[in-house]
């Protein structure tokens, strides 16, 4: 076989390993069509994740702005707003949560290390692809804090890949992302421009040309309805003649961020399946529909939610070894304590103040409060966690009349689950300097005190793939989520 007929040959058969791509069926009319709705799937750097959590810097890092996790070492970004052009390809779409990383804790209890990477946007235009974050760092040189809005951080690997002609949702997988020289300096002089950060997904959903002024897309409108279960309506409010009456709740919980991380992550390879209402909102679970009794007198609630979330994992001939279901959920206060119950077993418990349940505006909101689990809650996770282990916050928002409207969910779209890229992991015993020396492959001391870190083999392999293409522009929707995983540092749960 000719020499340019084998390299074509391997062209497609890595593209076909990393890239799942889907050509659209046919080209949409000229118009700008909205993005509403989706997620951006992206580790900024697993390498950097590793060494502020690592024995040197001793740091931590902290998700803001419903920003949630998936797999070992990916940062999940929600709530997707922008604009598509399916006749020439433009793409803009910003995405809304952060992560903030601190370290090098300092006498004075300041943090030598301080960076947030917040509001992430992705352009593309004319073949380009640039990725926007709002940043705000702390000099490892001066020790002073600076702060920019919608910095053009990375640059994107798109190839020669033709966005034009989408349907209803737009998706990217495993898209390689480089430092840009205002990246490096706003992530506080760590990298040099040039240095390859993790490879991004995302997933949005976009409307049909004809739903422009009129009716939503079907994505739009089943991301409308999915929400309008969780609002009163007028009908409820009318039957809920009783003041105090419990017109429609939900309540908002994730159960524990590190056990998210641990089903889907490289140990048990798994996933969570969501039903009878229950919706994902990335770093939480919603459970709605809510029904019960409030006495305002006595300060006590009970009302129960539909939906359930099922964890799978540890998959062996078809048999999993993990398998648990949290389902009818329900939520009692007394006493100003509050427990949450996943059928007849109190789950976690609560402090639920008296003062904290008096309606305002028809509403009794509990706005992230900490749960700690019981004992039989310790049983239901088989020993995974102990009694009095600190769990996800919990949110509780209950109507009283039709007027109170429920907090929304942060919008992840309604297109397929994106799939962690498979960057391999790296380490972090040694203390990163920005070095620019590309074939760096290992961690090598410094005397600035900030680390050197080691440039991935999988940015060169997506890279590569990146040159036949990137973007997969799907027209119908999928119902059932892949199995998220990841080759990236794995967390404990």
């Amino acid at each position: 076989m000719p020499s340019y007929r084998r390299a074509r040959v391997l062209a497609a058969a890595l593209l076909g390993a990393l890239l799942a791509v889907s050509l659209p069926v046919s080209s949409a009319h000229a118009a700008d069509r909205t993005v509403a709705g989706g997620r951006l799937d992206w580790g900024i750097k697993s390498s950097f994740q590793s060494y502020v959590t690592g024995p040197v810097a001793h740091g931590s890092w902290s998700l803001i702005g419903g920003a949630a996790t998936v797999g070992g070492s990916q940062f999940r970004f929600h709530s997707a707003r922008g604009s598509y052009d399916a006749e020439t390809g433009a793409f803009s779409a910003a995405f809304s949560g952060g992560v903030r990383f601190v370290g090098h804790r300092q006498a004075d209890g300041t943090n030598q290390l301080d960076l947030t990477i917040s509001r992430p946007t992705i352009r593309i235009s004319g073949g380009r692809g640039t990725l926007y974050a709002d940043m705000a760092s702390k000099s490892k040189a001066t020790g002073r804090m600076s702060s920019a809005s919608q910095v053009p951080m990375a640059s994107l690997s798109l190839g020669g890949v033709d966005m034009r002609g989408g349907g209803t949702v737009v998706a990217l997988r495993g898209v390689p992302v480089t430092l840009t020289s205002q990246g490096a300096t706003a992530f506080a002089g760590y990298y040099t421009a040039g240095t390859p950060l993790d490879a991004l997904s995302l997933s949005v959903d976009v409307a049909a040309p004809a739903a422009q002024g009129g009716a939503a897309s079907p994505s739009a409108s089943a991301s409308a309805s999915a929400k309008a279960k969780a609002k009163p309506t007028a009908s409820a409010s009318a039957s809920a003649k009783t003041a105090g009456a419990v017109t429609t709740a939900a309540v908002d919980w994730g159960v524990r961020r590190t056990f998210r991380e641990y089903v889907t992550g490289d140990i048990a390879k798994g996933r969570w399946e969501l039903a009878d209402g229950a919706q994902d909102g990335g770093a939480l679970f919603r459970f709605g529909a809510g029904k019960g009794s409030y006495d305002r007198q006595k300060g006590t609630l009970d009302v129960a939610f539909s939906g359930s979330a099922r964890f799978l994992g540890m998959e062996q001939d078809g048999r999993y070894g993990l398998d648990l279901t949290l389902g009818r959920i329900r939520v009692a206060v007394a006493g100003g304590k509050g427990t949450l119950y996943s059928g007849h077993t109190p789950l976690v418990t609560f402090d639920a103040p008296v003062a904290a349940l008096k309606p305002k505006g028809g509403l009794i909101a509990l706005t992230e409060v900490e749960t700690t689990l019981t004992a039989e809650g310790a049983k239901t996770f088989n020993g995974l966690y102990t009694a009095g282990t600190a769990m996800d916050p919990l949110t509780l928002s209950v109507a009283l009349d039709a007027s109170a409207a429920l907090p929304a969910l942060p919008d992840l779209g309604s297109g397929a689950e994106l799939t962690p890229s498979a960057e391999p992991s790296a380490t972090a015993s040694a203390e990163p300097t920005a070095s620019p020396a590309p074939q760096q492959a290992a961690a090598t001391g410094s005397s600035s005190g900030f680390p050197v870190l080691p440039v991935s083999i999988g940015a060169a392999v997506l890279a590569a793939a990146a040159a036949a293409g990137a973007v997969v522009l799907r027209n119908r929707r999928r119902s059932s989520a892949d199995s998220a995983s990841d080759a990236g540092p794995q967390h404990t749960p």
